[in-house]
């Protein structure tokens, strides 16, 4: 589970002593935990790793947006500090996808569900979500796929 290799983490920092990384993971079983105590009050039994991983994404996230503010405010070593934390919560996120890869997944998928015309494109990008979760730009894939329906045949 992804929650296990965080908290394995958490405790390999914490014995190295490393008082960034640890400071990081902390944020981040902090993030889980309130967005497990959240599911609970709804009735649930927490969060899953799926919704673990939109987390890590939108902490991700909110680091690139707060590494390129601290860079137009001049800010290097907060930047720098942003650019740490999205490289450890990466680790916890598959690998992204290239363009190139990209490319050629969705030319599969158009092909593997037969798809002929733009209206089609719901099929395509359901299947690519299913097959690669968090793997890709969903956007870029979305032009691509649609660059491949409008082709002639």
């Amino acid at each position: 589970m992804l929650r296990d290799q965080i908290a394995e983490s958490l405790k390999q920092a914490l014995e190295s002593n490393d008082k960034k990384k640890a400071a990081t993971l902390r944020l981040i079983c902090a993030a889980i935990t309130d967005r497990d105590a959240s599911a609970r009050e709804q009735g649930k039994d927490g969060i899953t790793d799926e919704e673990v991983m939109n987390l890590l994404r939108t902490m991700l996230d909110q680091r690139v947006v707060e590494c390129q503010d601290c860079e137009e405010k001049g800010e290097t070593e907060q930047a720098d500090l942003e650019r740490e934390e999205m490289d450890m919560i990466r680790t916890f996120l598959p690998a992204q996808l290239s363009d190139y890869e990209i490319k050629l997944v969705c030319n599969n998928i158009v092909q593997s569900v037969n798809a002929t015309g733009l209206r089609d494109m719901g099929k395509c990008m359901n299947e690519l979500k299913a097959r690669y979760p968090g793997q890709m730009d969903f956007v870029k894939a979305s032009c691509m796929v649609k660059k491949l329906l409008q082709a002639p045949s």
